[in-house]
């Protein structure tokens, strides 16, 4: 009987996320402090079961709204930075990405943008869309959202 309390006091443990996310059932929304800072309308990821989607990211740099210059090569290294670095701080890497979501503001660039984005995945070759759109956030160039598994 004592191992079943236990068991059901360390499940209701694991339920309360310590990091600012919000879990429900199998799902967790998170957000990191300075993520949450930005006061975006959206979680920086969203966990369910063995599988962490990311919210799209952009060219920004590291805690700021800043995009950075030089336009869409340094974009989407930047993202794909930031995109490393999300999917690192919830448990998760670039060698686990299943599926990316590419958002051009102009499909003419689609060929640089590929050129860096295949830099970060030179073994596997993740399911990847792109298209072109009529603005993105911030007026970035370039907005990139995936999918990845976790240990």
């Amino acid at each position: 009987m004592s191992r079943i309390i236990v068991i059901g006091v360390l499940l209701m443990l694991s339920n309360g996320c310590s990091d600012g996310s919000e879990k429900k059932g199998d799902v967790a929304y998170l957000q990191s402090e300075s993520f949450a800072g930005m006061n975006y309308p959206f979680s920086e990821a969203v966990r369910v079961g063995n599988m962490l989607y990311l919210s799209g990211q952009i060219g920004t740099l590291p805690n700021s709204n800043e995009i950075i210059a030089g336009g869409i090569g340094p974009e989407t290294r930047q993202t794909m930075e930031n995109i490393k670095d999300v999917l690192e701080r919830y448990g998760s890497s670039l060698n686990e990405v299943v599926k990316c979501t590419c958002m051009l503001a102009a499909i003419s660039e689609w060929g640089d943008m590929s050129k860096v984005y295949a830099e970060f995945f030179p073994g596997h070759k993740p399911a990847r869309s792109a298209f072109a759109g009529t603005g993105l956030a911030l007026g970035a160039r370039v907005e990139i959202e995936c999918w990845a598994t976790m240990d």
